[in-house]
């Protein structure tokens, strides 16, 4: 029996898909981390939400994008903090990259146009322990990109990559000298 060379691919890319996406766990994959905390304020507060003119399901539920975006903190956090120690992290207010721009017509209410102008932004408040409930430290923190279209990202798909990244830098600037005490 002849094969067809697009159904050799076809089988060779279910096959590659099936192995590959086996061996690597995703923050969506991943559990509750009992050593990483994250929760937020009241998201109808944050700028993202309040600066959103349209009646666009982000705005109605910001929780949709939030819980993403905690579960990938839960998951890198998790990677980088000493065995031990726990974090919990409080968004306080975020503003994600891109904005909304209702000047462009009624077509264009839901959709998020991105350019240098409209860096992202995350608030946050953030306590480290360790096993013992020891305070390491605590503050707070203002992150922001302004060079977000300069980098690159992982996954051009994901609608979060800009937020994401620069929660891995600050997850990295933070505590990724403590890690080695």
């Amino acid at each position: 029996m002849k094969r067809s060379p697009s159904s050799l691919l076809l089988a060779l890319a279910f096959l590659a898909g099936s192995v590959l996406g086996g061996c690597a766990t995703t923050p969506a994959q991943a559990p509750d981390s009992a050593r990483v905390r994250v929760d937020w304020t009241d998201p109808q507060r944050f700028a993202d939400v309040r600066e959103n003119p349209a009646p666009s399901p982000a705005r109605k539920n910001p929780e949709e994008w939030l819980q993403p975006l905690a579960r990938w903190l839960q998951y890198r956090a998790d990677q980088v903090l000493p065995a031990g120690d726990q974090l919990k992290v409080t968004f306080t207010d975020i503003k994600r990259a891109g904005a909304y721009e209702p000047w462009r017509g009624p077509q264009w209410m839901d959709v998020r146009i991105v350019k240098d102008i409209y860096p992202p932004r995350i608030d946050l408040r953030f306590t480290l322990t360790d096993a013992s409930g020891k305070t390491l430290d605590q503050g707070e923190r203002k992150l922001t990109d302004l060079a977000f279209l300069s980098r690159g990202t992982i996954n051009n798909d994901d609608p979060l990559r800009y937020e994401k990244r620069m929660l891995d830098d600050w997850l990295r600037k933070e505590f990724a000298t403590k890690s080695m005490r």
